[in-house]
């Protein structure tokens, strides 16, 4: 296999490989890689995905791999966190939010980027039930799962009234601007939940 080394290339690689595609979606959604989702967004823009079958994906990996992470809370406690002491801080801090604010928290801890990975074991740890925890988890999963790709789509949308070809440098700064700015949102989202 070719390593693609240009946007339209690696499009048409995806176009090629797309069940592969969607299994990689789902493994990275279920981790609620931002980046990757809106990336797979901007691809089902350009034909390479269907947008339908990469909502329903990235909706059922966000959702899988809370309920994961949440049975490894539950199951385990936060005992096997002492070796990782950042990790450990990280949780405890996520089930500070969620004693307070388990609502709010379930629905927007797949944005910021400090608290997405440890929120699904903070709940765990929790009091909360779990019938509570999976209908809120579904939801939330669906939401974020139609936001980020419905970001993705947009973002294609534009720059393809920007740029004339989907290899042009421009394009790929674009891109690169696009998912750069994201990262910083989900940064500053994150500094205000730890403050709140």
């Amino acid at each position: 296999m070719i390593i693609p080394t240009d946007l339209t290339s690696f499009l048409e690689l995806i176009r090629q490989h797309g069940d592969a595609a969607y299994s990689l979606m789902f493994a990275y959604a279920s981790g609620h890689s931002l980046l990757f989702a809106m990336f797979a967004g901007y691809a089902a823009h350009a034909g390479a995905l269907s947008v339908g079958p990469l909502i329903a994906v990235c909706w059922l990996g966000s959702f899988t791999g809370d309920v994961v992470r949440f049975w490894i809370g539950r199951r385990f406690g936060t005992r096997w966190l002492r070796s990782f002491p950042r990790l450990e801080r990280a949780v405890d801090t996520a089930v500070q939010l969620a004693s307070r604010h388990h609502v709010w928290m379930i629905l927007i801890h797949r944005y910021p980027h400090g608290i997405r990975g440890v929120a699904g074991f903070a709940y765990g740890v929790s009091p909360m039930p779990w019938s509570t925890f999976l209908a809120l988890n579904f939801v939330a999963a669906g939401i974020w799962a139609c936001a980020v790709v419905a970001a993705g789509y947009a973002f294609g949308r534009v720059s393809e009234k920007v740029m004339t070809q989907a290899s042009s440098g421009l394009g790929v700064v674009m891109l690169v601007a696009f998912l750069g700015l994201s990262w910083l949102l989900s940064k500053r989202l994150e500094r205000s939940l730890e403050r709140g």
